[in-house]
């Protein structure tokens, strides 16, 4: 039976003792790992008497993500592949007709740092004018963040507010052109990121800027990059690919590139470029394109007799990190020993002739999901 996230997921367990209400612990109660790491919770009834149901629920009442599964009596629940969003507190519940009892067990997501600077740079500015450029960073554990000059092992004097670290200038002169370096570490990990300072240089070079420096979009999204440069005469904006030619379906109109109907195939950095007399000047976007999963069984059919070992492996295309689901068309369950792996397997080490039928995979991930079918043939 599928089971949609959020749905509470229900077990009966027989207890000895009756009229008690159910004692309930999990194991562990407290949990901390890295982001991509899988953690597992076992809910665990001492008594309760009669007939006794487990139900899992985030603490907060939100509905469980995808990438939490319960385990197949229901008193164990794993969390695969840890997202940030999977942070929280998790509560088993276990319900009879003496009353209900509650466990809370507390998982943390480590991950490492992320930088975003505003402006992105780089700066061109005019002696004497005031300039700051803001280093936000997030992370868990709260990351440490400071700042030095490119070629220089000091760290500058900064102010900081909330998560934000800012670099400040009153009034900036030649000398303090440079690139500068934010940088960002917790126990998982370090991230920087660099901002080009440029002061007094020819007033009438370009500068080019985009609206963002990453993006992450959806397959057959619409999207948008702006691009703006400073200089005079006025530059000319014309935008290109790296290492590869501009989607086929494409337009600019007044530094603005247009994609319509994205694919996988257009992930990568765009390169906005800024030209006059003067020189010129160059700004990047980072575009990663998401898809969902296409998924395959391989072999799609197969002929085996009695005795014979199963092995179909469902194969899926899409962005990561993707889970499988096998089922039996037509039935409740998969037969008596067979196994489906995370990887997508289905095995069944010594088939019998019930085992026939057709195999359904469900390929699934943040975006949507896929299915294929396998087809097993038992010959007498």
């Amino acid at each position: 039976m599928d089971l949609s996230p959020g749905v509470l997921i229900l077990c009966s367990l027989i207890c000895s003792v009756a009229g008690q209400v159910p004692a309930v612990s999990i194991e562990p109660r407290v949990a901390a790992v890295r982001q991509g790491e899988s953690v597992s919770f076992r809910c665990q009834v001492t008594n309760g008497g009669q007939r006794v149901q487990l139900e899992w629920r985030r603490a907060n009442n939100q509905p469980l993500l995808d990438n939490v599964k319960i385990g197949p009596d229901g008193s164990v629940l794993t969390v695969a592949n840890a997202q940030p969003g999977n942070q929280g507190q998790y509560r088993c519940t276990a319900v009879s007709s003496a009353g209900s009892n509650s466990a809370n067990v507390m998982l943390n997501v480590k991950y490492s740092p992320k930088i975003q600077l505003t402006p992105a740079g780089p700066l061109q500015v005019r002696v004497g004018d005031p300039v700051s450029v803001e280093c936000r960073a997030t992370g868990r554990p709260r990351p440490t963040v400071a700042w030095q000059r490119q070629g220089s092992t000091l760290q500058l004097v900064t102010e900081e507010t909330n998560d934000v670290n800012t670099l400040k200038w009153a009034a900036i002169r030649p000398e303090d052109s440079g690139v500068y370096i934010c940088q960002a570490g917790n126990n998982v990990g370090v991230s920087e990121a660099k901002v080009e300072i440029i002061v007094g240089r020819l007033l009438g070079a370009p500068v080019a800027s985009v609206n963002t420096a990453e993006m992450t979009v959806t397959e057959g999204q619409s999207v948008t990059m702006e691009c703006q440069a400073s200089g005079f005469p006025a530059p000319e904006i014309s935008w290109s690919k790296l290492r590869a030619p501009l989607p086929w379906k494409h337009s600019v109109a007044d530094g603005v590139l247009t994609l319509t109907d994205v694919g996988r195939q257009d992930s990568g950095q765009y390169i906005c470029n800024a030209t006059n007399i003067h020189g010129y000047s160059e700004a990047y976007t980072q575009m990663e394109v998401e898809t969902p999963p296409y998924a395959t069984c391989l072999p799609d059919q197969v002929r085996l007799r009695p005795g014979d070992a199963l092995v179909v492996q469902c194969l899926a295309h899409g962005s990561h990190p993707i889970s499988f689901t096998w089922t039996r068309v037509g039935r409740a369950s998969l037969p008596a020993g067979a196994e489906a792996t995370m990887e997508g397997k289905l095995l069944i080490a010594r088939v019998k002739q019930s085992d026939g039928g057709a195999y359904k995979c469900v390929a699934t991930n943040h975006i949507g999901s896929s299915e294929a079918l396998a087809k097993v043939i038992i010959k007498a």
